[in-house]
Formats: C-alpha cells, structure tokens, sequence
C-alpha cells in the first residue's frame, strides 16, 4: 500500500510534463507578417527544354491594416524566374523575397495560351495535385500572351486589393456567361474521363483593335470589345477548349454563353443579349435569357446511329423594343416573335454543335456523363468510346420558349400620336 502512494504523486508529475509538451507545440508558429501570400500563379514557357517560366502576384497583407493612414508599401509584388517545377520554385523564390512563400491564399492559376497549346502542358498541370496549400477550387485561366506580361499589365482602377479584383470580376462574368467556372479539378476530372471537351476562362491585356466594334452581338473574344476612357485593358471573355490536357481552339463569348446553357454544371443565373428587330431591321431587341429547369436529354446509343435529343427550356423577358410594337397586348406579333427567337437560338445551338463535331471532335457538354447511365457495365461504355464516336453522332437541338414580363412597363405608346 505504501508503494501505491508513493507512486501517485511521481504518476501524476509525469502525466503534467506529458501535456506540457503537447499544449506548448508553437514552436514553428509564423506571423501573418512574415509570410508572402500568392494570391496568382502564373506559367509559361521556359527557355530550356522541360523547365517552365513561373510568376508569382504576391499581396500585401498589411495593406487593409494601412488603408486608414499613409503607407509608402506596395499593394503587390511581382516575381519571375525559370523553374524545373511548380513545387521547388517556392524555396528558390525566398532567395529574393524576405517572406516566407505560401500558397495558402492562391485564388488564380493563369497559362499562357502558347503553354496551354503544349502537349508537356499536363505534366506541369499535375504539380499542383502534389502541394497540399494548392486547393482544387482554384480558378484555371488561359492568357492569350505570356502569363508573366499578363500579370504585370493588369492594373485595376477601383479595387487595389488585387485577390478582390480576380474575385469580382470572374464571379461577374461566371454570372453572366460570358466565361465558364473553370477550376483545376475540373481540369483534372475531364482530363482523366478523356470523354469531353474542358473549358478555361480566356483573358488578356493586349486590345485587338483591328475589328469592328461587337457591342451589339456576343461573338467577340477577350481583348476584341473596344472601350474608351481611362479603365484597365484586361479582359475575361470566351473560352479556350482543351481536349485530352491540351488546348485545342477557343470558343467566343457566345459560343461560351450557349455552351453553359447546354451544360447543367456551368449554368449561368441569367443572360442579357440582343437579336434583330423581326418587324424592323433597323433595330435590335434586349432579352433578358434565364433556364428556369434543367434540359430533357434522351439518347439512343444502341441502336443504328447513336442520337441525342435536346431540348432547352428558355425563360426570356423582352426588356428593349426601339420598333415600338405592343407585345404585351397583340398575341399573333408575340406568337411571331416566339417563332422567330425559337428558330434563330436553335440555329446557333446546331452551328455551335456542328463545330465541336467537325472541328474539336469532341463536345463540351456533359453529355458523357448522361450517356453513362445508357450502358449496363463499364467495360460496355468504355468499348463504345465515346471520344471516337461523338462526331457521327446525330445530335437533335429544339428550344422552349415561354415569355416574361415585357419590360417594367409592358405597354408601349403609339408613337405617331406622340409625335401628334
């Protein structure tokens, strides 16, 4: 018994120093302060052989805490080298900057198109599966020239904080169609399925200002849209298509738009675009486009021709009628305008179609996700190679077209007694 007491004591002095040890483990703590966040990564093209040229947009932590007072710090600093690979260019980083490099915070993964167009491209792809501050959610961008220049000529006039920037303006255009929500594991899904085509948002700082001025259509490309004014020249528009890891062509902003409409996983919320004034050449009408349910897709992949039969449920509110035609109360004019809408929005689905067909030999869509669930096994799916078998495929588009409001005042004047 004596023992037993004289053992408790010393038990109970070890089970302290024991948690000692666990609870004071903050020995390799770092400050926010001390480290240098990259908020965008950006690749390109090395000048030797297997190696690549990456850049790194690192923020300023302190710049919120500065915002009240005066600070002589910048927002952003900026740094490229040559690398062998995305994960040991970190530790070389720290010979030029002072913080430590984390990628904790990463919001942007850019290419440069020529990289993009590389068939090594998937290698330095799946460096980033590797590093665990690297999340897959991570927003994948393709730039037409050197992701490094890219970086550097983007200069954003309202938000200073740069990891904000990206965030507004990609969530902007993801909202509205013009650029589809492309992330690396996306990247790496569709990759791996080798079934689809994967999109990229597409950006650039250079302008193109050889073209006419496409502000009343869709069909313009990032660095196509003419401005004026004192604004940044970066712009996110259309989409570059990658099939088997490798880009392969590009897709114009509404040949982006249609697609995330075909695509239940890239669906945008609603769509502003124009069309021809059916009762007056002159003019355009603004439709306000939204897909209220999901598409009907039924597939035939047995028998004879494989076939797929789409059809688009459409929400569509007229918002702009410069003809001036009373819509709201005249149902043989609505009726035609339904018609007309219906038969020029599926011609442009069937051109869109046509191309991914005799041009990317492979579709963007989704469509061999819904074509899994017609095979019993998956062996069955994998024999009909759909990759193979897609551009002979018969594909059948047909649109639903159901009106909105016309507008918040729905009834239009009679303009020559106005002029009256």
């Amino acid at each position: 018994m004596l023992n037993l007491k004289k053992q408790k004591p010393l038990s109970k002095i070890i089970y302290f120093l024991f948690l000692l040890l666990i609870l004071s483990g903050c020995w390799d703590q770092t400050k926010i302060d001390e480290r240098a966040y990259v908020i965008a990564i950006g690749l390109d093209k090395g000048d030797n052989e297997n190696q690549i040229k990456i850049t790194y947009l690192i923020t300023n932590p302190e710049l919120s805490k500065q915002e009240g007072g005066s600070s002589n710090e910048p927002p952003r600093e900026i740094i490229t080298f040559q690398t062998n690979d995305l994960i040991s260019a970190k530790d070389m980083a720290n010979t030029v900057v002072a913080k430590e490099i984390t990628y904790s915070q990463l919001g942007v993964f850019l290419v440069s198109e020529e990289l993009a167009k590389d068939k090594d491209l998937i290698r330095c792809m799946y460096d980033a599966t590797k590093d665990r501050e690297i999340k897959r959610s991570t927003r994948f961008i393709v730039t037409k020239e050197n992701a490094s220049d890219f970086l550097k000529e983007n200069q954003p006039k309202l938000e200073t904080r740069i990891h904000k920037y990206f965030e507004l303006i990609l969530d902007d255009g993801i909202e509205k169609g013009y650029i589809p929500d492309s992330r690396l594991y996306g990247y790496f899904r569709i990759t791996e399925a080798d079934a689809d085509l994967y999109l990229a948002i597409y950006g650039t700082t250079e302008r193109n200002n050889s073209g006419k001025n496409h502000g009343d259509e869709d069909q313009f490309l990032a660095g196509e849209l003419i401005t004026e004014g004192q604004t940044n020249n970066t712009q996110f528009s259309g989409s570059a298509v990658f099939k088997e890891g490798k880009m392969v062509g590009k897709l114009n902003s509404e040949e982006t738009r249609l697609s995330t409409i075909l695509n239940e996983s890239l669906n945008a919320e609603d769509m502003l675009t124009t069309f021809p004034d059916p009762f007056n050449e002159k003019y355009r009408i603004t439709t306000r486009i939204m897909k209220k349910s999901k598409n009907k897709v039924k597939m035939n992949l047995k028998n004879g021709t494989p076939t797929i039969d789409v059809t688009i449920p459409l929400y569509i509110e007229v918002l702009s009628n410069h003809s001036m035609v009373n819509y709201a109360k005249n149902k043989e004019k609505r009726d035609y305008l339904k018609k007309y809408l219906d038969d020029r929005i599926t011609s442009k689905f069937n051109n869109l179609v046509k191309r991914t067909q005799e041009e990317f030999k492979g579709q963007p869509f989704g469509w061999s996700l819904i074509g899994r669930k017609e095979f019993l096994t998956i062996p069955e799916y994998d024999n009909f190679d759909w990759v193979k078998t897609y551009p002979s495929m018969k594909v059948n588009i047909s649109v639903e077209i159901k009106f909105g409001e016309f507008g918040r005042q729905s009834e239009l004047p009679d303009l020559q007694e106005v002029r009256d």
